[in-house]
This record gives C-alpha cells, sequence and structure tokens, in this order.
C-alpha cells in the first residue's frame, strides 16, 4: 500500500471509503478536510458503463459551470481582420494567425484555452502534434472552432470545461475551488452530471453512471450516490 502524507490520512478518517454518500452530506465531509494550505481545485470524476473505442460510445463536449471553476483562463484565439477585433474586445489574452503558430512550434504554450475560426484550421492543423497531447487544440466538438469567436472567449473566461472519457470511460473535470460555497459545489456538480446524462452514446446499454466520486486536490475521493443528485434518478430510468 502506498504511504500517504498525515493530513490525507486524517482527511480518510472523516469518512467511510465503502459507504456512498448524498451529494451534500459528501460536498460537506469535503469542506471539512484540512488537506492543504492553498485553495484546492474541487475534481468530478464519472465512470461511465461505455467503452470509447467504439464510434456510438464515446463522450465529450463542453459545458459552462453555473458558478465557474474559480480559475481565470488565459485564452488565445487564431484569427484574422475582424474576427481578430471581436475575439480582443471580448477578453482574449492573444490573438493571431502565423505569428502564433510561429511562436507555439518555438516551444511557447502559456495558454489554458485555444479557440479558431474555422478559415484558420488549415494553420493550426500544422500544431495538432503540439496542442493535440496537452488538449488545447481547438475542437468544433467542444466549441473552440467557431465564427463566434466572442461567444468562445466569454464562455471560456465565465468557466467552461470540456469533458472526454478517457480508455476506461472516466470522466475527470473540475468542479470549483474548496473555498466556493456548498450549494455553487453542488450546482457546479449536478450541472455536469445533468449534461453527461443528455449526451448518453446511443451505443450506452445498461446502467450509464456507473460510479461518482468528488475529491480535493489533495484529498481522498468520496462516493456519491448518484440517485441523490437532483434529476439524476429520473433520468436514468428513461
Amino acid at each position: 500500500m502506498a504511504k500517504v502524507g498525515k493530513k490525507y490520512a486524517e482527511a480518510a478518517k472523516l469518512f467511510d471509503k465503502q459507504k456512498q454518500y448524498d451529494v451534500a452530506e459528501a460536498i460537506d465531509i469535503l469542506k471539512k478536510m484540512d488537506t492543504a494550505k492553498f485553495d484546492e481545485t474541487v475534481e468530478l470524476s464519472v465512470n461511465l458503463n461505455v467503452d470509447p473505442k467504439y464510434a456510438d460510445q464515446q463522450v465529450r463536449g463542453a459545458l459552462v459551470l453555473p458558478h465557474g471553476t474559480g480559475k481565470s483562463k488565459t485564452v488565445l484565439v487564431f484569427a484574422q481582420g475582424d474576427k481578430e477585433k471581436e475575439a480582443l474586445a471580448a477578453g482574449a489574452d492573444f490573438v493571431g494567425a502565423d505569428d502564433l503558430v510561429e511562436k507555439i512550434q518555438g516551444g511557447w504554450l502559456e495558454f489554458d484555452v485555444a479557440i479558431a475560426t474555422p478559415n484558420m484550421m488549415g494553420k493550426v492543423g500544422r500544431l495538432g502534434k503540439i496542442l493535440g497531447p496537452k488538449g488545447l487544440m481547438p475542437n468544433p466538438k467542444v466549441g473552440t472552432v467557431t465564427m463566434d469567436v466572442a461567444k468562445a472567449v466569454s464562455e471560456s473566461k465565465a468557466g467552461k470545461v470540456e469533458y472526454r472519457t478517457d480508455k476506461a470511460g472516466n470522466i475527470h473535470s473540475a468542479i470549483g475551488k474548496k473555498s466556493f460555497d456548498a450549494d455553487k459545489l453542488i450546482d457546479n456538480l449536478t450541472a455536469l452530471v445533468d449534461t453527461l446524462i443528455k449526451v448518453k452514446p446511443s451505443g450506452a446499454k445498461g446502467q450509464y453512471i456507473k460510479s461518482v466520486t468528488v475529491s480535493s486536490t489533495m484529498g481522498p475521493g468520496i462516493h456519491i450516490n448518484q440517485f441523490s443528485i437532483k434529476g439524476a434518478a429520473k433520468k436514468e430510468e428513461n
């Protein structure tokens, strides 16, 4: 068994690892944990009954959390002309075309989100091997390849998160900061689970959501009874 820190061990004593808690109780336990001196990110992990190697069982998309993530994102936009002006007006941190492509090819990656207009993808495509592994490649499925750059920038700044199943069918996403009020964390958690249910792929059979776990950056995971999440029970039955 891997050795854990004293704070982690103390936090783990606050709950039963084998039990599934109601969502409000799970968040309450998490907020009582004294696991770090900084404001930890709260992450939700959802295990879905899907096999992502099949096209009809892939789950990917994005949503704007009701209360954001608590993190200010640095947004880069590949655009020219009027779209460049729109992006800057909406609050983009970096906007450009060939200059940004060249800068990134040189190893610069000081941004959290990359957005591009469709006509720029010919240039941006050359960055696939750099941006792809970092999860920064613009993609129309998550709204980062679009002509409405102002909306895309605004949503990214407001707390838009992307979700995508890994090889084991897991979704991992930040849902806020530990300093958030419990109600705000619950709202964000519910919004993400609700979205995952809405985008349930046609190829998914049986119980779609297998498990839901919430944790902080330095803390242990707390299992949540998915049917305590508002709306989840009814939607899973449909």
